[in-house]
């Protein structure tokens, strides 16, 4: 599943503000609220949190992977944001994020969970890719920047 499939101008913002991890997983979950697939944002927002209270998806390079699978959606929901200034997160390199980037799925979707997540980090393990992301300046932008970013894996 391509990216561009899941993104869409609803789903990304730029230049969010967020004082802490908590704020920000706050953020990307609030773009998925009305989303068609969502049936429960709260649940979601719950679920979320429980996984990142296992450990931290604060991959490195300033990415974060926050996801989730949970009976609250009917299918795959995604969103990106980055953010204005760099949020501490506890990465796994100690370094603060700027790029996050949320997946929920439902509970039985695990292989296409990972296959996502595998996908969407391996085109931001890219430091020029990671830099086409952080130059947008508005959704529409950023959502372009994700669409060259991804035909580098093709």
């Amino acid at each position: 599943m391509d990216l561009r499939e899941l993104l869409d101008i609803n789903s990304v913002a730029v230049g969010v503000e967020a004082d802490n991890k908590k704020a920000l997983i706050d953020a990307v979950i609030d773009l998925i609220a009305d989303a068609e697939a969502v049936e429960d944002v709260d649940e979601v927002r719950n679920a979320v949190h429980r996984r990142e209270s296992t450990m931290s998806t604060g991959v490195g390079k300033g990415l974060a992977l926050p996801h989730a699978k949970t009976s609250a959606v009917t299918g795959v929901v995604a969103a990106l944001i980055t953010t204005k200034e760099p949020v501490e997160f506890g990465a796994l390199d100690n370094a603060p994020v700027q790029i996050v980037f949320l997946l929920v799925g439902k509970q039985d979707a695990k292989s296409q969970h990972v296959r996502i997540l595998s996908r969407f980090s391996r085109m931001m393990n890219r430091d020029e890719n990671r830099d086409l992301i952080l130059s947008a300046t508005t959704a529409e932008g950023l959502l372009d920047s994700i669409y060259k970013a991804e035909a580098t894996l093709n």
